[in-house]
Protein backbone atom coordinates (compact mmCIF):
# COMPACT_ATOMS: atom_id res chain seq x y z
CA UNK A 1 0.00 0.00 0.00
CA UNK A 2 1.84 2.82 -0.64
CA UNK A 3 0.71 7.04 0.12
CA UNK A 4 0.18 8.41 -3.27
CA UNK A 5 -0.31 12.23 -3.82
CA UNK A 6 -2.27 13.12 -7.60
CA UNK A 7 -3.11 16.65 -8.47
CA UNK A 8 -5.57 17.73 -11.16
CA UNK A 9 -8.12 14.95 -9.78
CA UNK A 10 -11.54 16.92 -10.28
CA UNK A 11 -11.92 15.53 -13.93
CA UNK A 12 -10.28 13.61 -16.59
CA UNK A 13 -7.27 11.76 -16.10
CA UNK A 14 -6.58 12.51 -12.77
CA UNK A 15 -9.91 11.34 -11.60
CA UNK A 16 -9.48 8.35 -12.93
CA UNK A 17 -6.08 7.71 -11.68
CA UNK A 18 -7.82 8.18 -8.41
CA UNK A 19 -10.16 5.97 -8.93
CA UNK A 20 -7.92 3.31 -9.87
CA UNK A 21 -5.05 3.57 -7.61
CA UNK A 22 -7.51 3.43 -4.67
CA UNK A 23 -9.40 0.52 -6.31
CA UNK A 24 -6.08 -1.12 -5.34
CA UNK A 25 -5.86 -0.15 -1.81
CA UNK A 26 -3.57 3.09 -2.24
CA UNK A 27 -3.89 5.98 0.16
CA UNK A 28 -4.56 8.64 -2.06
CA UNK A 29 -4.45 12.53 -1.83
CA UNK A 30 -6.45 14.24 -4.17
CA UNK A 31 -5.64 17.95 -4.98
CA UNK A 32 -7.95 19.83 -7.45
CA UNK A 33 -10.13 22.99 -7.41
CA UNK A 34 -13.05 21.67 -7.58
CA UNK A 35 -13.89 18.61 -4.94
CA UNK A 36 -17.47 17.74 -5.53
CA UNK A 37 -16.55 14.70 -7.98
CA UNK A 38 -13.97 13.19 -5.64
CA UNK A 39 -16.25 13.60 -2.46
CA UNK A 40 -19.21 12.12 -4.35
CA UNK A 41 -16.45 8.48 -4.67
CA UNK A 42 -16.81 8.72 -0.83
CA UNK A 43 -13.50 6.59 -0.93
CA UNK A 44 -12.36 5.86 2.25
CA UNK A 45 -8.74 5.71 1.46
CA UNK A 46 -9.10 9.09 -0.39
CA UNK A 47 -8.46 12.41 1.07
CA UNK A 48 -9.63 15.34 -0.59
CA UNK A 49 -9.86 19.14 -0.48
CA UNK A 50 -10.09 21.99 -2.31
CA UNK A 51 -5.99 23.41 -3.93
CA UNK A 52 -5.11 25.59 -6.23
CA UNK A 53 -1.00 24.98 -6.91
CA UNK A 54 -0.16 28.47 -7.62
CA UNK A 55 -1.05 29.76 -3.89
CA UNK A 56 1.53 29.00 -1.08
CA UNK A 57 -1.01 28.73 1.60
CA UNK A 58 -2.72 25.58 -0.35
CA UNK A 59 0.75 23.79 -0.67
CA UNK A 60 1.32 24.59 2.83
CA UNK A 61 -1.91 22.86 3.46
CA UNK A 62 -0.81 19.83 1.81
CA UNK A 63 2.57 20.00 4.31
CA UNK A 64 0.30 19.76 7.14
CA UNK A 65 -1.95 17.26 6.03
CA UNK A 66 1.01 15.09 5.52
CA UNK A 67 2.27 15.23 9.12
CA UNK A 68 -0.10 12.31 9.20
CA UNK A 69 1.09 10.25 6.64
CA UNK A 70 4.98 11.35 7.83
CA UNK A 71 6.46 9.51 4.17
CA UNK A 72 5.00 10.15 0.65
CA UNK A 73 5.88 7.31 -2.44
CA UNK A 74 4.57 8.77 -5.26
CA UNK A 75 4.06 12.31 -6.40
CA UNK A 76 1.90 12.66 -9.43
CA UNK A 77 1.94 16.18 -10.90
CA UNK A 78 -1.41 16.15 -13.27
CA UNK A 79 -2.87 19.40 -13.11
CA UNK A 80 -1.89 21.25 -16.26
CA UNK A 81 -3.45 24.89 -17.97
CA UNK A 82 -3.99 24.85 -21.76
CA UNK A 83 -4.53 28.48 -23.37
CA UNK A 84 -4.60 28.05 -26.81
CA UNK A 85 -4.31 31.87 -28.62
CA UNK A 86 -2.17 33.42 -31.28
CA UNK A 87 1.27 34.17 -30.26
CA UNK A 88 0.54 37.80 -31.18
CA UNK A 89 -2.52 37.55 -29.17
CA UNK A 90 -0.46 36.16 -25.92
CA UNK A 91 -0.38 38.36 -23.11
CA UNK A 92 2.73 38.12 -20.46
CA UNK A 93 0.12 37.48 -18.05
CA UNK A 94 -1.37 34.82 -20.19
CA UNK A 95 2.30 32.97 -20.45
CA UNK A 96 2.78 33.51 -16.34
CA UNK A 97 -0.63 31.80 -15.85
CA UNK A 98 0.36 28.54 -17.31
CA UNK A 99 3.59 28.51 -16.14
CA UNK A 100 2.57 29.03 -13.02
CA UNK A 101 0.03 26.30 -12.83
CA UNK A 102 2.42 23.88 -15.72
CA UNK A 103 6.01 24.79 -14.01
CA UNK A 104 6.09 26.94 -11.29
CA UNK A 105 3.32 25.27 -8.90
CA UNK A 106 5.17 22.08 -9.77
CA UNK A 107 8.53 23.22 -8.66
CA UNK A 108 6.98 24.34 -5.23
CA UNK A 109 4.72 21.57 -4.58
CA UNK A 110 7.88 19.23 -5.28
CA UNK A 111 9.99 20.97 -2.84
CA UNK A 112 7.73 21.16 -0.25
CA UNK A 113 6.55 17.22 -0.41
CA UNK A 114 10.64 16.10 -0.71
CA UNK A 115 11.34 16.56 2.95
CA UNK A 116 8.56 13.60 3.22
CA UNK A 117 10.08 11.35 -0.23
CA UNK A 118 12.43 8.39 0.96
CA UNK A 119 15.04 6.21 -1.10
CA UNK A 120 12.63 4.70 -4.08
CA UNK A 121 9.83 7.37 -4.01
CA UNK A 122 8.57 8.59 -7.44
CA UNK A 123 7.67 11.85 -8.98
CA UNK A 124 5.97 10.92 -11.80
CA UNK A 125 5.29 14.48 -14.19
CA UNK A 126 2.38 14.40 -16.66
CA UNK A 127 3.80 16.66 -20.23
CA UNK A 128 2.93 16.60 -23.68
CA UNK A 129 4.41 15.73 -26.78
CA UNK A 130 3.87 19.00 -27.52
CA UNK A 131 6.74 19.85 -25.05
CA UNK A 132 9.30 17.33 -26.83
CA UNK A 133 11.71 19.32 -28.78
CA UNK A 134 11.43 18.08 -32.71
CA UNK A 135 8.18 16.95 -32.12
CA UNK A 136 4.77 18.01 -34.18
CA UNK A 137 3.82 21.31 -32.71
CA UNK A 138 0.60 23.27 -33.35
CA UNK A 139 -0.87 26.86 -33.76
CA UNK A 140 -1.72 28.57 -30.30
CA UNK A 141 0.06 26.66 -27.87
CA UNK A 142 3.04 28.57 -27.85
CA UNK A 143 2.55 29.46 -23.57
CA UNK A 144 1.51 25.48 -23.24
CA UNK A 145 4.09 23.56 -25.54
CA UNK A 146 6.97 25.71 -23.98
CA UNK A 147 5.83 25.51 -20.36
CA UNK A 148 5.67 21.68 -20.74
CA UNK A 149 9.43 21.42 -21.86
CA UNK A 150 10.32 23.31 -19.36
CA UNK A 151 8.34 20.50 -17.02
CA UNK A 152 10.62 17.94 -18.79
CA UNK A 153 13.75 19.91 -18.34
CA UNK A 154 12.57 20.40 -14.72
CA UNK A 155 12.24 16.69 -14.44
CA UNK A 156 15.62 15.82 -15.45
CA UNK A 157 17.24 18.20 -13.35
CA UNK A 158 15.63 16.56 -10.16
CA UNK A 159 16.72 13.11 -11.12
CA UNK A 160 20.42 14.47 -10.78
CA UNK A 161 20.16 16.56 -8.17
CA UNK A 162 18.57 13.94 -6.10
CA UNK A 163 19.79 11.01 -7.02
CA UNK A 164 21.95 10.88 -4.33
CA UNK A 165 18.72 10.14 -1.90
CA UNK A 166 17.25 7.55 -4.26
CA UNK A 167 14.25 9.61 -5.35
CA UNK A 168 12.83 9.01 -8.47
CA UNK A 169 12.02 11.66 -11.53
CA UNK A 170 10.56 10.85 -14.47
CA UNK A 171 8.01 12.46 -16.96
CA UNK A 172 5.29 11.04 -18.85
CA UNK A 173 4.53 13.39 -22.45
CA UNK A 174 1.58 12.02 -23.61
CA UNK A 175 -0.28 12.42 -26.75
CA UNK A 176 -3.69 13.06 -27.14
CA UNK A 177 -6.73 11.91 -24.96
CA UNK A 178 -10.04 12.50 -24.99
CA UNK A 179 -10.47 14.72 -21.97
CA UNK A 180 -12.20 17.53 -21.27
CA UNK A 181 -9.05 19.78 -21.72
CA UNK A 182 -8.61 18.70 -25.42
CA UNK A 183 -12.26 18.93 -25.71
CA UNK A 184 -11.88 23.10 -24.82
CA UNK A 185 -8.65 23.26 -26.90
CA UNK A 186 -9.46 21.57 -30.29
CA UNK A 187 -13.41 21.02 -30.25
CA UNK A 188 -13.44 19.20 -33.51
CA UNK A 189 -10.55 16.89 -32.57
CA UNK A 190 -11.07 13.32 -31.46
CA UNK A 191 -8.43 11.68 -29.76
CA UNK A 192 -9.06 7.33 -29.50
CA UNK A 193 -7.65 7.42 -26.10
CA UNK A 194 -9.91 8.04 -22.97
CA UNK A 195 -8.82 9.05 -19.81
CA UNK A 196 -9.07 5.72 -18.46
CA UNK A 197 -6.71 4.01 -20.57
CA UNK A 198 -4.16 6.37 -20.19
CA UNK A 199 -4.94 6.62 -16.24
CA UNK A 200 -4.38 2.96 -16.39
CA UNK A 201 -0.69 3.63 -18.08
CA UNK A 202 0.05 6.28 -15.85
CA UNK A 203 -0.84 4.32 -12.97
CA UNK A 204 1.50 1.15 -13.17
CA UNK A 205 4.58 3.47 -14.46
CA UNK A 206 4.24 5.39 -11.05
CA UNK A 207 3.74 2.38 -9.09
CA UNK A 208 6.75 0.19 -11.23
CA UNK A 209 8.62 2.40 -13.50
CA UNK A 210 10.96 4.03 -11.18
CA UNK A 211 12.39 0.40 -10.92
CA UNK A 212 14.02 0.84 -14.53
CA UNK A 213 13.83 5.09 -15.52
CA UNK A 214 15.32 7.26 -13.61
CA UNK A 215 15.36 10.90 -15.20
CA UNK A 216 13.94 10.08 -18.54
CA UNK A 217 11.10 11.66 -20.97
CA UNK A 218 8.33 8.73 -22.02
CA UNK A 219 6.87 9.69 -25.24
CA UNK A 220 3.14 8.21 -24.60
CA UNK A 221 1.12 8.40 -27.63
CA UNK A 222 -0.41 6.07 -30.45
CA UNK A 223 -0.82 8.95 -32.93
CA UNK A 224 0.72 12.09 -34.16
CA UNK A 225 -0.53 14.11 -32.61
Amino acid sequence: MKNIIITGTSRGIGFALVQQLAAEGHNILALSRHTATIEALNLPNVHCFSFDITKTEDIQTVVTYLQQWQCVDILIHNAGKLINKPFEQLTETDFLEVYKVNVFGVAQLTRKVLPFMRNGSHVVSISSIGGIQGSLKFSGLAAYSSSKGALITLSELLAEEYKERGIIFNTLALGAVQTEMLAEAFPDYKANITPQQMARYIADFALNGGEVFNGKVLQVANTTP
